[in-house]
């Protein structure tokens, strides 16, 4: 355990706030897999499974019971999704990106929707974390974040975007002051990432009217 209980310890106080090295590296592993991910390299999956390992330390620390399984929920798909991207670019010689369906999008919202509502009832039921339903959201949203990244859909970013506003305050609120700074840093990555695969997307007829 001293492994565990020197990752999380305090790498530097800055303006009040302490910063822990699991939560300063977990997330900046994380930030490069974004970066990637708008590149459409391969590499970005094995990089945000490692930020997810290290993740699980930061939040086990902070009683975030929501922000562990969310990255034992990235470790899995991060996975899944690095198989996918692997299959597309043998078959395509590149990852192909496209918009969800009317049907894969309300399929996702409503993925999101009833998670949410049902891990909250979890959290609160067996006080697994303080913050129950914003800790839900953080675990649902990301999990559908992911999945639609791996299927190449360009709504993964509105996801993530979903997911940023939610995850700013409650890192502060939980002590983990890195992840709130380094979800501002994410807004941008996700807002060029989402120009960068509209570009690439191949609007229906008509969708440009």
């Amino acid at each position: 355990m001293s492994f565990i209980d020197d990752l999380n310890s305090v790498a530097f106080t800055a303006f009040g706030e302490s910063i822990k090295w699991s939560d300063m590296i977990g997330n900046l592993l994380g930030l490069g897999a974004l970066a990637l991910g708008w590149r459409r390299s391969v590499i970005s999956w094995p990089v945000q499974l490692l930020s997810g390992l290290v993740l699980v330390a930061a939040y086990s620390s902070a009683h975030l019971s929501g922000g562990v399984g969310k990255q034992l929920i990235v470790i899995a798909v991060s996975l899944w999704g690095w198989f996918q991207w692997q299959r597309g670019r043998q078959r395509q010689g590149d990852i192909a990106v496209r918009f969800a369906s009317w049907t894969e999008r309300a399929w996702l919202v409503g993925f999101t929707a009833v998670g949410t509502v049902g891990v909250a009832e979890l959290f609160q039921a067996y006080n697994l974390s303080w913050s129950p339903w914003a800790d839900a959201y953080l675990f649902v949203g990301t999990l559908a974040a992911m999945y639609a990244q791996g299927r190449g859909w360009v709504e993964f970013w509105f996801a993530w975007l979903a997911v940023d506003l939610v995850g700013v305050p409650l890192a502060f609120n939980s002590g983990l002051a890195f992840s709130g700074l380094i979800y501002v840093v994410y807004f941008v990555l996700v807002i060029l990432g989402m120009r960068s695969w509209w570009q690439r997307t191949a609007l229906p007829q008509g969708a440009a009217a």
